[in-house]
């Protein structure tokens, strides 16, 4: 079993969008790298911590409406694919916008909300989704 504390500070990126960016090529990453794909050995010990600041713009998405059995109450939902800075691509929920005004293109920013609960009385778990910049 995880604890709340154990989670949040094993999974930062979850909650702040920290990435790491290589060192030698200055290729960035998310979620974080230890070792860069594209240099292998020359990156040991040269990839830094970053974080992005979470805007970017929705490349690709689509609408989800079987979803697990947790996420019952959200259908319809749109899950994207969106493009930060440097081309980072993350995968996240847009919230705060109706279904059918979602479109491919549309600048998005990160905000942290809830992502789940462990059971009816479990521990409620955060993360990032996205919602469009007004």
């Amino acid at each position: 079993m995880t604890t709340t504390a154990r989670f949040w500070r094993e999974i930062p990126s979850r909650y702040r969008l920290d990435g790491s960016k290589c060192g030698s090529c200055g290729r960035e990453f998310f979620p974080p790298r230890v070792m860069c794909p594209d240099c292998h050995r020359k990156s040991a010990g040269k990839m830094e911590r970053i974080q992005f600041d979470g805007s970017g713009e929705i490349i690709t998405y689509t609408v989800v409406h079987q979803p697990p059995d947790e996420f019952n109450v959200e259908v319809p939902y749109v899950v994207a694919l969106v493009e930060l800075a440097k081309g980072v691509r993350v995968a996240g929920q847009v919230v705060e916008c109706p279904v059918g005004e979602v479109k491919i293109g549309m600048k998005v920013q990160a905000v942290l909300r809830r992502l789940h609960q462990d059971g009816k009385a479990g521990a409620i778990h955060y993360g990032y989704k996205f919602a469009p910049v007004r």
